[in-house]
């Protein structure tokens, strides 16, 4: 597949007085994972809102892309089609069943006040499954744990089944075997041609992207292959070297390091510059 899912162009963002976005021009092709990273306060998040025309007109400026096409002349029903959405800390009521709130995910294929038709159905089921939530479909939203909610509502996000999805910290709450289950969830969308871009403090699992996006300070720093070795070093960088990308097992992976340590100590050998050798 080929083309651009999102571009945007001289993307500046406030939030209160403070100017948080500063002119970012940024282009995702289609069909891939595409990761943004970077230290807190760097406008991720802010960025993400952007790109899914969430913030509000005088709050956000720039030019923004959806599929070729600019996101202030899609309809908001067709843009709902095209774009699924997935925030920090999202919300639903308690007093619906999780089949309930998966269904949300197909309001934009139905019309007013139609029932839901055999592929809204199937879509949620498939949605359910897919997150290991099926089990659980009549439960109330209130008698979930903190990560079962999670999943629930990556399930709703699937079900739009939308070319393109948007994903602020997806992680959160989930144990590792489930984070490995998004993994490869996302994996398999990509697969099928669809666009998954997501914000992730999880840099070992932003490494498994197509690409990365590297942002300090309302900037991008860098954008390139997650295999590169460019931007490895664009990644330890933006994290002031407090970070060391290794290759573990064939697959790249970031080593905390604490303040006054050396990184380019070798982990991937064991060898550092206070290691001995044997000769």
């Amino acid at each position: 597949m080929s083309g651009l899912a999102i571009e945007a162009k001289g993307v500046r963002a406030k939030l209160g007085r403070s100017e948080v976005l500063h002119g970012i021009d940024l282009a995702i092709e289609q069909g891939r994972w595409t990761a943004l990273v970077g230290p807190n306060g760097a406008g991720k998040s802010t960025l993400l809102k952007v790109l899914a025309g969430l913030l509000p007109h005088g709050v956000a400026h720039g030019q923004v892309h959806l599929l070729g096409r600019p996101l202030q002349e899609v309809p908001h029903r067709e843009r709902a089609r095209q774009l699924s959405w997935l925030g920090q800390n999202e919300s639903a009521s308690d007093d619906l069943t999780v089949h309930d709130v998966v269904m949300l995910g197909r309001l934009p294929h139905q019309g007013w006040l139609a029932p839901p038709s055999a592929a809204d159905l199937a879509a949620a089921e498939r949605s359910l499954r897919a997150t290991q939530a099926w089990e659980w479909r009549d439960r109330p939203l209130a008698a979930l744990s903190g990560g079962e909610r999670q999943r629930v509502l990556l399930a709703r996000a699937l079900a739009v089944e939308a070319q393109v999805l948007l994903m602020d910290e997806p992680l959160a709450n989930l144990d590792p075997p489930h984070q490995a289950d998004w993994l490869a969830i996302v994996q398999a969308l990509v697969r099928e041609g669809r666009t998954v871009v997501s914000v992730l403090h999880e840099i070992s699992m932003a490494l498994h992207a197509d690409e990365l996006v590297v942002m300090a300070q309302g900037l991008v720093t860098h954008q390139g292959p997650c295999n590169d070795s460019a931007t490895h070093r664009a990644l330890e960088a933006v994290f002031d070297h407090r970070v060391a990308v290794r290759e573990l097992d064939g697959q790249w992976v970031t080593l905390p390091l604490p303040a006054g340590f050396a990184a380019h100590n070798d982990f991937s050998t064991g060898v550092g510059d206070n290691a001995s050798t044997k000769k």
